[in-house]
């Protein structure tokens, strides 16, 4: 089986929930996966991928040419099967070159001929989008999910130290608590410095080293949330100075995760930590935190979820009116029944 990936890092994530269902019901197929430079390290770190392929395409363009030199190069493979999960046109043309006999995707840009096996595009964003990724591995009679495998991600310890010791930071000996205050969509969903200094104040008093997270876009998120703090010493921020691997093996030794409701977000419950999510115009209800240690934090207001990338009323409410203490309140109740570290 051939996947075509997402580019974004949180669809990447999700993604491997079909890839799991896959490889449940068909244990012997070999899965190999497509994917853009930024989200291709991730496949590599997914036990059911057995060959990735780095997509060379820029942004925005059709890349005919090269698009055609990678499917004819995969011709001799004998993939039985394509998914494409992106919605794009372009998505699809590698199969159609390949000549793979059964390609699977939604209707979304006019592929006729591309795809042979066309779903029907979901509509508005009430489900669960894993779940929209995982019903295309299944047949179109038997679409319905009776068990969603979350995403797993493999980590390396030793990977996390060694980045620590590249940027020059020690490794704690006591909890660490990460943020990830970034969101790569647009403001709407992110929740404000000041609530996640609070939160590293709460978190300092009692001991805990606070590691913020991000891309290089991240970092003057960053340095304000350590600006706003009161313990500036107990907070360090690495956002902008590992790659995204290494940020996923920092979660993964991190004992708990608060995060935007971002790519890294759903980096971090594939990590199995505790992690909560911070929603304010996109919705839990379509692409929470997967897993039994994550859980979602949100206002109930009549204006969200919106989906706006800047809040259309000139306003961030739900956001700004959620609380430290809320999101402390829902995060001790996940550590109270998280196993032991």
């Amino acid at each position: 089986m051939l996947i075509i990936g997402p580019a974004w890092v949180g669809d990447m994530v999700m993604a491997q929930s079909l890839l799991r269902a896959v490889k449940s019901a068909h244990p012997n197929c070999g899965i190999t996966m497509i994917a853009p430079t930024m989200t291709a390290p991730l496949a590599e770190r997914m036990p059911e991928v057995s060959d990735v392929i780095v997509a060379p395409f820029q942004h925005g363009r059709l890349d005919l040419i090269t698009r055609f030199r990678i499917g004819r190069s995969l011709r001799h493979r004998g993939f039985e099967q394509a998914i494409v999960l992106p919605g794009s046109l372009k998505a699809a043309l590698v199969p159609y070159f390949a000549g793979i006999p059964h390609r699977t995707g939604y209707a979304g840009e006019p592929r006729w001929g591309l795809l042979n096996d066309i779903r029907p595009s979901p509509k508005g964003k009430k489900d669960l989008m894993v779940e929209r990724y995982v019903r295309l591995g299944r047949t179109r009679k038997d679409a319905l999910v009776h068990h969603l495998l979350e995403p797993r991600l493999r980590t390396d310890v030793a990977k996390a130290h060694e980045a620590l010791k590249r940027v020059g930071s020690a490794s704690p000996a006591g909890p660490i608590l990460a943020l990830c205050p970034g969101a790569e969509y647009g403001p709407a969903k992110k929740w404000p410095a000041k609530h996640f200094a609070a939160l590293s104040d709460h978190y300092s008093r009692l001991g805990w080293t606070i590691w913020i997270l991000g891309g290089p876009r991240d970092r003057a998120t960053g340095q304000d949330i350590v600006a706003a703090c009161q313990s500036p010493q107990t907070v360090t921020n690495l956002a902008g100075q590992t790659t995204l691997l290494e940020a996923l093996d920092l979660l993964s030794i991190s004992h708990a995760v608060v995060s935007n409701d971002s790519g890294l977000m759903h980096v971090a419950a594939a990590t199995q930590r505790p992690v909560i999510g911070i929603f304010g115009s996109s919705s839990e209800a379509h692409t929470p935190p997967l897993g039994e240690t994550a859980a979602a934090v949100s206002r109930t207001l009549a204006c969200r979820p919106c989906f706006a990338r800047d809040c259309p009323l000139g306003h961030t409410d739900c956001l700004d009116s959620l609380s430290p203490h809320e999101v402390i309140e829902r995060l001790e109740q996940l550590l109270a029944r998280a196993p032991s570290q």
